[in-house]
């Protein structure tokens, strides 16, 4: 009986499967940092989004926000309307600013920047070579 010359050893089948793990190692850890370059990207998005907003918020906040306290002056009973106004305006103005950074704050959350395409790529290989041994 003649041996095909393309069978191999047990040494070259382990040196083989070494070699493709590395390589499949390689190819992973090259998809994560091409993800996470990808996340960075939206990272800086989120964060010129949030300074963004705030700057106009606060632009925009300075130059309305003297004429609504004075409309809302003229609302208040005289006795109360200097100090009551501005605080009324003021808290107003703190819940409009705080919905907008949260909006910004959760574009930041951890399961956003998960290299979820990198984590599922790793399962199916471990599955995969799960199979192989």
């Amino acid at each position: 009986m003649m041996i095909d010359k393309t069978d191999k050893s047990l040494g070259e089948l382990f040196t083989d499967l070494t070699r493709d793990m590395v390589d499949l190692v390689r190819q992973e850890i090259a998809l994560a940092r091409a993800e996470m370059s990808s996340k960075m990207a939206d990272i800086q998005a989120a964060l010129i989004s949030v300074a963004v907003g705030a700057a106009i918020l606060l632009a925009g906040l300075f130059i309305l926000l003297l004429a609504v306290v004075r409309g809302v002056e003229m609302i208040l009973p005289e006795s109360v309307a200097p100090w009551l106004a501005p605080l009324i305006v003021g808290l107003a103005i703190i819940g409009i600013g705080y919905v907008l950074l949260k909006g910004g704050a959760a574009k930041l959350s951890a399961d956003k920047l998960m290299p979820h395409k990198t984590m599922d790529s790793l399962k199916r290989d471990k599955l995969v070579a799960q199979e192989k041994l």
